[in-house]
Formats: structure tokens, sequence, C-alpha cells
């Protein structure tokens, strides 16, 4: 399997690696983007954070990529998952903002709205 994890924070990070903990194997490879806007350099920094997370946590696989882009999320996430032609598009159900409502977000509804290809979206546990 050929997975690509959408992430904006370490929280949905290890949330999206709980999930994919029992399911990647060596023979799988993960591809994972952190999508932010690219005059905010706070998020850049969670960006990376939640990069390095995936990196750790998901070992497992036979292969763990991980990408930076700035840019509005879901179009970039549905953009990756075509170009490199994902079998799984994981993504957290809202921002891992610790403020971020509980409600599925807009970046998952377009994800979900948009995608020709199977998409997974975990929760995102309180702090």
């Amino acid at each position: 399997m050929d997975y690509l994890v959408g992430t904006d924070s370490v929280h949905t990070t290890a949330a999206i690696c709980d999930y994919l903990d029992d399911r990647v194997t060596s023979a799988d490879t993960v591809t994972a983007v952190a999508v932010f806007p690219a005059d905010d350099p706070t998020a850049r920094r969670d960006a990376d954070e939640a990069l390095n997370v995936a990196a750790v946590r998901l070992g497992a696989a036979g292969g763990v990529e991980t990408e930076r882009r700035s840019g509005s999320p879901a179009p970039v996430l549905l953009e990756t998952a075509a170009a490199i032609d994902v079998d799984e598009l994981v993504i957290g159900a809202h921002g891992g903002d610790p403020d971020a409502t509980r409600a599925v977000g807009a970046t998952a509804r377009r994800v979900l709205a948009d995608a020709t290809r199977p998409v997974v979206v975990v929760p995102i546990p309180d702090l």
C-alpha cells in the first residue's frame, strides 16, 4: 500500500500514526505532507515538527518520505495523492490546534468531497 498522510500539527500526526501503527508494513510506503501558509513562520515550525513525528513513528514502513508545502491544504493534498498515485489518503478530522473545534473541519470536508481515492479521516483526541 502507498499512503499519503496529510498533517498540520504534531497532534494530527500522532493520531494518524496511531491509526497506521497496526496497518503499515515494510512493504508499504508513506508520504507525509504538511501544508502551511507561506507567510506564517509558526505554522512552518509546526509543519516541521509534525513531519518529524511521522518519520519516527512510521519507521515500520518500507519508506517514509516527508514534504513541506505551502498553499491551501485540500488542493495540495488531492494533487499530491494523484501525482504519486496513493492507495489511501489519511487526514485528521480537524486541525491539530488545541483550540480547534471538534467538528469535521473544512479541509477534511473538501478532501472528502473531491477525492478520487479512499480517504480515512481520523479523530484527533482531546489534549
